[in-house]
């Protein structure tokens, strides 16, 4: 996710009145991005005169032992809710020491892990031929922006729509730490205001160095510093400079930021899978379990009905009636094992700008794909993307390959 979307997108008013309300009510939860970053770059100086890491030569073994622990904590985790909850029964004490040893260890070499990851992502970009936004044109190989990013718990994001239709209007940041009673009050309150809001959690910001989330598995901490890094790698790119625009309420459209998000998508998946691939799949153990679904379930194909009919319902001026159907789904997708806390025009402006994903009805994914499965290299596909400054120029450049 773009940085920009979550420094300057509250920025950009519909009306005065309607950021007045927003503020005040938003105000005693609000994340200071500029406040964080200037701490984690004095922490990151304070670091550079260290010896290094302390790890092995290629960091496998560290690597994957601090994955495993996360695994081990998400687990424990639900385990002590649920015992918390009254639903089964164990020895709470035991379970809360194993947990905070778990914590404690993976504090401590977190670091490590970080560098290790920046090193790998670094080296496969560069053997990919992505160095930095100006390598076209001046054929300068070094590294920028410098592939920097934290493991730690990122903040909260607000994200508002309207309500007779699919579009982020307004993206907050929030504090990290909050109960699911905080966001539910904040929702409430806002939707009064007669928009559709959502609290969520993100799995990373582009922030400068780079939220990643410390609940993640090792393949999607790969894929998603990547995606951070090529946001700031985009910013200097007319569709990322575009996008800019968009987020900052110059200049809306919807349809760049979804190129954006996509394309960003698009090749850190790639870039992760090769680096999980060539050093870490023959020896990480794969401990997360999908969701338990109905036989013939699918997921990806139930959020695309979905998302479908609440745009027809609302094309059509039903809100009420869009707003009952997600609810109704939300509660068929619980009984499929896929636990969404609210479903609403918020839930899809904010995951539908990501094309490729399941909650998005956009042609832009299929084209997208379809160029890059055209493109001689991952860095041809990015760099022809990166220059596009419309829609349009997707869509005649997927005609002109046909």
């Amino acid at each position: 996710m773009s940085l920009l979307l979550c420094s300057l997108g509250a920025s950009c008013a519909p009306s005065q009145d309607f950021d007045k309300h927003l503020r005040t009510i938003t105000k005693p939860y609000r994340f200071s991005i500029t406040k964080w970053e200037l701490h984690a770059l004095g922490e990151e100086v304070s670091k550079a005169f260290d010896d290094g890491h302390k790890g092995t030569d290629d960091g496998i073994r560290e690597v994957t032992e601090y994955f495993s622990n996360v695994e081990q904590i998400r687990r424990l985790r639900s385990e002590i809710e649920a015992i918390q909850a009254g639903s089964r029964q164990g020895d709470l004490a035991s379970l809360e020491t194993e947990l905070s040893r778990l914590q404690l260890q993976n504090t401590a070499v977190v670091d490590t892990i970080e560098k290790l990851l920046e090193t790998r992502i670094r080296e496969t970009l560069s053997q990919q031929g992505i160095f930095n936004p100006i390598n076209k044109y001046t054929g300068f190989k070094f590294g920028f922006p410098p592939v920097n990013f934290k493991i730690e718990r990122p903040p909260h994001l607000l994200v508002v729509s309207p309500r007779d239709r699919i579009e982020s209007i307004r993206e907050v940041t929030l504090l990290p730490d909050m109960a699911v009673e905080d966001m539910e009050s904040i929702e409430d309150k806002i939707d009064r205001l007669g928009v559709s809001s959502l609290v969520l959690r993100v799995g990373g910001l582009a922030t400068y160095p780079s939220f990643v989330t410390d609940k993640g598995d090792l393949r999607f901490t790969l894929s998603a510093a990547t995606e951070e890094w090529l946001h700031q790698y985009l910013f200097f790119k007319p569709l990322g400079f575009r996008y800019m625009l968009d987020v900052t309420g110059i200049c809306r459209n919807y349809e760049i930021a979804t190129m954006n998000e996509t394309l960003a998508g698009i090749v850190s998946k790639e870039i992760g899978a090769i680096i999980y691939e060539s050093h870490y799949a023959p020896t990480e153990t794969d401990n997360a379990k999908s969701p338990e679904t109905g036989a013939g379930f699918d997921f990806n194909q139930e959020m695309r009905e979905i998302r479908r009919a609440v745009d027809s319902y609302l094309a059509r001026g039903e809100i009420e009636q869009a707003e009952e159907f997600m609810e109704q789904k939300r509660q068929y997708l619980a009984t499929k094992g896929y636990h969404i806390r609210k479903l609403n025009q918020a839930y899809f402006a904010f995951y539908g700008t990501y094309a490729d994903s399941p909650t998005s009805i956009s042609p832009i994914g299929v084209e997208m794909k379809k160029l890059r499965s055209q493109s001689a290299s991952l860095k041809d596909f990015l760099e022809t993307v990166a220059a596009m400054t419309s829609r349009q120029d997707l869509a005649d450049t997927v005609l002109s390959i046909r």
